[in-house]
């Protein structure tokens, strides 16, 4: 029996395999990026709709300046523009670590005080 010299190598099925590892990552750095998977749902006749309320998010900078979603909002304010918001509207707190803690705890005693309890405070996972 004569054994074969081995000259090259077929790199063709490597190939296959790395288009196909390619094409993988890129769709999942898509849906990465986008947050959301796009998907075309079905329509249905008996279908009801959800009320998806936006939360309002209040955002307190390091120089204790407070917006209400894009808005600036001066201290005086607060209380009156909370008016036109449900009680039971979600609230999100986002507040830099280098503001003061007294801004912070300013507007939490506004929304106990006027009854909002769906509050949240957003932080940064590490």
């Amino acid at each position: 029996m004569r054994v074969k010299k081995f000259d090259s190598m077929n790199v063709v099925p490597f190939i296959d395999i790395m288009l196909v590892l390619l094409v993988i990552v890129l769709t999942t750095a898509t849906f990465v990026a986008r947050g959301i998977i796009p998907v075309d749902l079905s329509e249905a006749k008996s279908a009801i709709s959800l009320k998806n309320e936006k939360p309002l998010v209040i955002t307190i900078k390091s120089n204790s300046e407070v917006f209400f979603d894009k808005n600036r909002v001066y201290k005086d304010e607060i209380q009156k523009r909370l008016i036109g918001f449900k009680k039971n509207t979600p609230i999100n707190i986002n507040c830099d670590k280098n503001s003061k803690f007294e801004q912070f705890v300013y507007v939490l005693d506004i929304l106990k005080d006027n009854g909002y309890t769906n509050l949240g405070i957003i932080t940064k996972y590490e």
